[in-house]
């Protein structure tokens, strides 16, 4: 990127660049070498290695207490709690098997099982754990000390936990080309949630912290250091997220500096020994979108309660359990339908604001969600806007011009805004749009998520990453409350951009598609095998219930 390029102009034009049309997609690799893929696990070579105790079985939290609103009795923040919060976010959940091909399955999903996305904690006064910089190497459940001593200041009173989120852009070019940037940004708000899942079971809140730069967050993460990746990938700092007891109160957001005489370890392995191509706009998009500071503020939108609703009755009793058997949707049953209640209770889950996981992003939501109903028990198939509130038809009327507010669908609670725009068939559409995908016309319904992306980029270029990533975590939500009822979900990145607003009769000047998603009743292949995460290693003990 030149010097004068303005960066909002930058992302804008980078996003239409990279989209899918029918007559061709964004530009991408012209073959693969599916026998040698970057690796899905990096490693630093030299770091000191410590395991954690595989010792989520002993967090007994149900699912639905994780929304309940009553105050909770925390875990300590140690060495066993962490195990168990990465135990249920990133680490390995289970490995597949099909023939002589074998794959390893994680706890936030990531598009094409590439897993862009790499983890690191700063601690400080944590039980067990040495004070400084670790990196999560999810293929032994263990930290790497990048780091010692602490970069907190020493007035700070008590533990300090801080997650710190990376992206290897390579990892998903590898395969995407140049859209690979959205996909990482996707990525990234899925692991943000899964996150926040897994700190409600301890009883411990996140958040965000916006109002770092992406600098300063690179610095934090040791990701500045160019002697330590010499010859490997390097990594695009994401964001910083802090840990907190909920009972305890919240202090000054933590800003850590490492002294000029922090002891660092370790050099990164590299992911891929013989890459093929390289797309140089991923690192002028990178450039253009590091946030340099803290995010505008705008009023929050109310909702209203989401209490009537009832239970998933499909939700096993454990939250890790739950967290642990989220898998992506290879297929769907197109025989089968989903009932109206669990239907209404996954879009009330897309409004909730002041519970996991949306509590953790700090700023208001923006994108709009539009639901596809294809087969959901006692709803007319067709398209329907979920509006951010009740009032909010002054400007949603003028991006639907069908919008007619008294349309709900049957049984509908008052406090689920959500409102017709057309009434049709749009399962064979929908297919169309997602890049000719089955999971599209089989599922009970999908969710385009639409973005403001021309207003939003004149504020803060920055909000192109927050975007994506606001979308990946309203993901995760579908994800979790897929499988709480019994279903399964999937994430659609792939989709033809234009035909998607073509289909909402919306212009591109308005809204663009930034993320899509389909729930559904899986069909599971019986030739696949599964095995244990961590065959080798015994489950710890780790009492913490509510």
């Amino acid at each position: 990127m030149a010097k004068d390029q303005d960066p909002s102009a930058v992302a804008l034009a980078y996003h239409e660049r990279t989209k899918h049309h029918l007559k061709g997609f964004a530009a991408g690799p012209e073959t693969l070498d599916w026998d040698s893929p970057p690796s899905p696990f990096r490693r630093f070579a030299g770091a000191p290695l410590a395991q954690l105790p595989l010792s989520a079985d002993g967090v007994r939290v149900r699912w639905s207490d994780l929304f309940s609103g009553e105050p909770q009795v925390s875990a300590a923040f140690d060495r066993s709690s962490l195990g168990a919060l990465l135990e249920v976010s990133f680490a390995i959940t289970a490995w597949k098997s099909d023939g002589p091909d074998r794959w390893a399955v994680r706890g936030n999903p990531s598009s094409g099982n590439l897993h862009p996305t790499e983890v690191y904690l700063v601690t400080r006064g944590v039980s067990g754990v040495g004070d400084g910089l670790h990196h999560y190497a999810a293929d032994e459940h263990a930290l790497e000390q990048r780091a010692s001593g602490s970069p907190f200041p020493l007035a700070a009173d008590g533990p300090q936990i801080l997650v710190g989120f990376s992206s290897i852009h390579w990892r998903e070019a590898w395969k995407y080309g140049e859209r690979a940037f959205r996909y990482c940004q996707l990525d990234v708000g899925h692991a943000i949630a899964a996150l926040r899942y897994a700190a409600a079971t301890l009883g411990w809140t996140a958040r965000v912290l916006h109002e770092v730069s992406t600098a300063r967050a690179a610095d934090a993460l040791g990701l500045n250091r160019a002697a330590d990746f010499a010859g490997a990938e390097l990594e695009d700092a994401e964001c910083l997220v802090e840990l907190a007891r909920a009972e305890l109160p919240r202090r000054p957001s933590p800003k850590p500096a490492w002294s000029i005489g922090t002891v660092w370890t370790g050099r990164a392995s590299r992911i891929d020994a013989h890459p093929m191509y390289h797309w140089p706009v991923i690192e002028q998009v990178a450039r253009a979108t590091a946030a340099e500071r803290k995010p505008e503020t705008i009023a929050a939108r109310s909702v209203a309660s989401l209490t009537d609703l009832g239970s998933s009755p499909g939700a096993p009793s454990s939250a890790t359990t739950l967290l642990r058997q989220r898998r992506s949707a290879q297929r769907f049953d197109r025989t089968q339908a989903q009932t109206r209640p669990s239907f209404f209770r996954m879009l009330a889950a897309l409004l909730r604001s002041d519970s996991a996981p949306a509590d953790a992003w700090g700023v208001p939501l923006s994108l709009q969600p539009v639901v596809f109903v294809h087969r959901v028990e006692g709803i007319e198939p067709g398209s329907y806007a979920l509006l951010r509130s009740r009032s909010d038809t002054g400007s949603t009327q003028s991006l639907f011009p069908g919008l007619d507010q008294k349309t709900k669908p049957a049984g509908c609670p008052d406090s689920i805004p959500l409102v017709r725009l057309v009434a049709r068939d749009f399962s064979a559409a929908l297919r169309q749009v997602c890049c000719g995908q089955e999971l599209a016309r089989a599922c009970t319904f999908g969710v385009a998520f639409l973005a403001d992306l021309g207003t939003a980029l004149q504020h803060d270029p920055a909000n192109y990453r927050r975007l994506h990533q606001e979308a990946g975590l309203l993901g995760q939500i579908l994800y979790l409350e897929a499988e709480a009822e019994g279903l399964r979900g999937t994430g659609i990145g792939c989709f033809f951009d234009e035909l998607c607003l073509e289909l909402l009769e919306i212009s591109e000047q308005q809204l663009r598609p930034l993320y899509h998603f389909v729930v559904g009743v899986p069909l599971i292949d019986p030739r696949l095998k599964t095995e244990p995460p961590y065959p080798m290693r015994q489950p710890a003990t780790l009492e913490t219930s509510r």
